[in-house]
């Protein structure tokens, strides 16, 4: 059977048309080229200076805003609006008004305040001096306690969070390792272990997410000494145990700390010293010491509260 052209009207081989193909057309006029190089750098340099207005607002000292990086510059600022959400103008600040420098080198640590969602909103200026960072170089490690905590207590610490915001007012304490300058890992042959106090607070009635806050005392716990450093008297005391955890034996550096004599301990559980919410952790050490005779000395450390004689609770670790 033979197949025409409908367009010539002539026979055609195989499946074939003398219209001419795109490639064998004309080619379209080419578009102008446009460069968008001069209009990205327009786009950069309005956003640099955006970002300066916004540092210029700062409320630090001229030198500190000049070290500031596009990256503090931002997180100081979103640290700065989320303060001005839960402590508009008109409210006081959670350091209070009168609470300055001299005033917070007082204090035993440092203060910090979490939104809801435990993101960052205050930390005091003294910081620096517990864990050798300054406010702006600690907002570079992140926007959230986590952040700023090591990473191994996180779920820990999320529970802690979630059961005082579901009971605004009640009081928890968590014990993490804090991330420190290089300096001060050199220094001290690690990071530094805090103790975080605090409860949530609803700023304003009725409460909601976005007015209740955490707030909260870092208090830094005695650091064990570096390798290259001998231990004082004073600076531990050493115990034996049964199995149990019964006092056996307890040297009398221990009234240092504890204020008891070591016949006073002698023959008491150590659980009976124990924090109730520090018991479990206690426990497990227990276990890993108990698994580990026979097989070298048992990993980690813990830092409990042990009951002192003037029946306070002293952190040990």
């Amino acid at each position: 059977m033979t197949i025409f052209c409908s367009h010539c009207h002539r026979p055609l081989q195989a499946e074939m048309s003398c219209l001419p193909t795109r490639a064998k057309q004309a080619p379209s006029a080419s578009r102008p080229f446009r460069s968008t190089k001069s209009a990205s750098k327009a786009r950069r340099d309005q956003i640099n200076v955006e970002l300066q207005a916004l540092r210029s607002l700062l409320p630090i000292s001229a030198q500190e805003k000049e070290r500031l990086s596009y990256l503090h510059t931002m997180a100081l600022v979103c640290l700065r609006l989320r303060g001005a959400q839960l402590f508009p103008p008109g409210l006081p600040s959670p350091a209070g008004p009168a609470l300055g420098t001299e005033l917070l080198s007082l204090l035993p640590g440092f203060l910090l305040v979490l939104s809801a969602d435990s993101k960052l909103v205050y930390i005091s200026d003294n910081v620096a001096q517990v864990l050798g960072l300054s406010m702006v170089e600690l907002l570079a490690q992140g926007d959230t306690v986590f952040d700023i905590l090591d990473g191994r207590v996180g779920e820990d610490v999320h529970k802690k969070l979630l059961l005082a915001r579901e009971e605004p007012g009640r009081e928890v304490t968590f014990v993490s390792e804090m991330r420190t300058s290089k300096a001060f890992r050199l220094q001290h042959g690690g990071n530094r272990v805090v103790a975080v106090c605090g409860r949530f607070v609803a700023l304003h009635w009725p409460p909601s997410p976005s007015t209740t806050a955490f707030l909260a005392l870092c208090t830094p716990l005695v650091q064990s000494p570096t390798d290259g450093e001998a231990a004082s008297q004073d600076d531990v005391f050493q115990s034996m145990h049964l199995l149990d955890m019964t006092f056996i034996d307890v040297t009398e550096s221990v009234t240092y700390h504890l204020g008891y004599h070591r016949e006073e301990l002698v023959g008491q559980s150590w659980y009976s010293l124990l924090h109730p919410e520090d018991a479990d952790l206690a426990a497990t050490q227990h276990r890993a010491v108990a698994l580990s005779v026979g097989a070298g000395p048992a990993a980690g450390t813990a830092v409990l509260r042990v009951l002192h004689k003037d029946r306070a609770w002293t952190w040990l670790r």
